[in-house]
């Protein structure tokens, strides 16, 4: 338009309301221990690296994807895509009630994504500064009176060999 555009602006314009869309490109955090460390990438900020072509090397790595909608099964499957050896998927849900697609969960199953359901990430061990093992605890209920509020059974813990974690467990908005 070749002018700054303020709500002034658009008020003399003849507009009565303006809305923003801003959308939400953050990514949720685990919130445990070791999530910081190398290796730990978000579902969203994969997948981007991929589309501009600057994605990790995944060449006979060991994946694991924590997360139960359609961006976990994406980011999953694009991690197999790029040579990774082998592909887990963890999340909290039994698989009836994973947020994805019916298809997408088939689909990933059918490109040999193993999918670990109703088990949490609990801590993040690290070496030499990158993922080295992911432990996971039960998840013995997702939802308390329709709302999430997972439940978990801390007694029942797997451990989890893997050279990086895929988190794909939601988005948050960016206010920056």
């Amino acid at each position: 338009l070749g002018r700054d555009i303020t709500l002034e602006s658009l008020k003399a314009d003849g507009f009565d309301a303006v809305y923003l869309g801003l959308g939400a490109g953050g990514s949720r955090k685990l919130g445990i221990p070791g999530e910081d460390t190398g290796n730990v990438l978000s579902g969203i900020g994969f997948l981007g690296s991929v589309r501009e072509k600057r994605q990790p090397d995944f060449k006979g790595k060991r994946i694991v994807v924590v997360g139960g909608g359609n961006v976990a099964m994406d980011a999953a499957r694009t991690a197999l895509r790029l040579g990774a050896a082998s592909v887990q998927l963890f999340c909290l849900e039994a698989r009836s009630e994973m947020p994805a697609n019916s298809w997408e969960i088939a689909e990933a199953m059918e490109d040999g994504i193993f999918i670990n359901n109703s088990w949490g990430p609990k801590e993040v061990f690290s070496e030499d500064g990158h993922v080295s093992r992911i432990l996971f605890k039960e998840c013995s209920s997702v939802f308390q009176n329709g709302r999430f509020s997972p439940q978990y059974n801390e007694d029942n813990v797997i451990g989890i060999d893997a050279d990086f974690l895929i988190v794909a467990i939601g988005q948050s908005v960016v206010t920056e």
